[in-house]
């Protein structure tokens, strides 16, 4: 057998191993990443801040939360709300944030709940707004 011939099978043995190894962890890559972060996406889409005042006895900021159902079935969200001084802060500006569970939201309906920020300085004006939010189904 010449050293081409050789060589040729080499590559051609090579070339089969690497794609019995990569092919299925891209097409595990592929196939799993798409879909939380379509359902992420579509959970920030279904709630959203109604309201945000300063309690006057706490002095603490209050956010008004809402929440639609889907029409899949019931379930629950879990919201990240932030409280910020400012809609677009700089980067390093980020504000503090609570989480609030809103629990039982039928399909096509809407429920409310109340997050509670921290305590807010009485010179300024707070902004609310929703960062991250998660829908869990109902098992069952």
């Amino acid at each position: 057998m010449s050293a081409l011939k050789w060589q040729g099978w080499l590559v051609g043995l090579v070339v089969l191993a690497g794609l019995l190894v990569f092919a299925p962890l891209g097409l595990y890559v592929w196939a799993s990443g798409e879909p939380e972060a379509a359902r992420a996406r579509a959970a920030l889409e279904d709630v959203r801040v109604t309201g945000c005042r300063i309690d006057p006895a706490s002095r603490r900021v209050v956010a008004a939360v809402e929440a639609r159902g889907r029409p899949q079935g019931p379930g629950a969200y879990l919201v990240t709300v932030e409280f910020r001084e400012q809609a677009d802060p700089p980067p390093q500006d980020r504000g503090s944030q609570t989480l609030v569970k809103v629990p039982g939201v039928a399909p096509d309906a809407r429920e409310h709940a109340e997050a509670v920020g921290p305590i807010w300085p009485p010179s300024t004006t707070p902004w609310c707004g929703v960062a991250a939010a998660e829908f869990r189904p109902t098992p069952g």
